[in-house]
């Protein structure tokens, strides 16, 4: 694992870098998950064993700082990701975003237009979280009162309905970058993750887990000329569930 001390922040992110060759990918993870966790699987693959890959934890998961001083938006965490690759070097780059992280990966793929030569998204958020989704479940909640009692329960709930992956790496999360993130994905932003997606001039592409279609998204992102993928035998935490499948995927895409 490697370290990047975020200058603007003075605090450490943390990631594992993969060697290999053509354009490097940069993973971002989604709410509660961390790319110490979910993508080595995937990397080390067959098919995606000779490609230059970084996975990230985010500030506040996995082995990252968890700074005070640091607000959690989605636009927060694409800007420290946007230095991050300043200082790997890096002239152009793919962004792989799964979930919460696809709406970072977005907002990253904008304030990098340049650089940027492909993004691909992994069931992302596009739009303002909606009713029944976790980042709204937890947004609609007190601050003080996640971070008392909430935090701590959506673990325990999370363990007892079986998702104990995901219950194993948001016990790594500070309480506080899990609301506020959550928060910031329930507001949404002007334009929306969806319209940036729309508007980037770079090579587009969204993977479905098999498990998640029919989805009226589908035929929406189709009619946009976006590259649909779907990766068999997973649902939404695909990287888990297939990750071979997943690394066939993102595979097809570079190729």
């Amino acid at each position: 694992m490697k370290e990047f001390l975020v200058p603007t922040v003075q605090s450490i992110l943390r990631y594992n870098e993969f060697p290999g060759e053509g354009v490097p990918i940069l993973f971002i993870h989604g709410l509660g998950c961390a790319g110490s966790f979910d993508y080595p699987q995937v990397i080390s693959q067959s098919e995606l064993n000779h490609v230059h890959c970084v996975a990230v934890d985010l500030f506040g998961a996995g082995y990252s700082d968890h700074p005070e001083n640091f607000g959690y938006s989605v636009e927060d965490h694409a800007k420290t990701l946007q230095q991050l690759v300043s200082f790997l070097h890096w002239d152009t780059y793919t962004i792989f975003g799964h979930s919460l992280g696809g709406a970072i990966a977005l907002s990253l793929a904008n304030l990098d237009r340049k650089k940027v030569s492909s993004i691909i998204l992994s069931e992302a958020n596009l739009d303002a979280s909606s009713e029944g989704s976790t980042s709204k479940f937890i947004a609609n909640q007190q601050m003080d009162s996640f971070l008392a009692t909430g935090f701590q329960h959506l673990i325990e709930e999370s363990k007892h309905s079986g998702n104990t992956m995901w219950a194993a790496t948001l016990s790594h999360w500070s309480p506080k970058a899990t609301y506020l993130i959550s928060k910031s994905a329930a507001e949404g932003v002007s334009p929306s993750w969806r319209e940036i997606l729309y508007s980037l001039p770079c090579k587009k592409t969204f993977i479905f887990g098999e498990r998640t279609l029919p989805t009226p998204e589908y035929q929406e992102l189709s009619s946009q000329k976006i590259e649909i993928q779907i990766v068999r035998d997973a649902g939404h935490s695909m990287a888990w569930e297939n990750p071979q499948g997943l690394a066939q995927a993102i595979a097809k895409v570079l190729n």
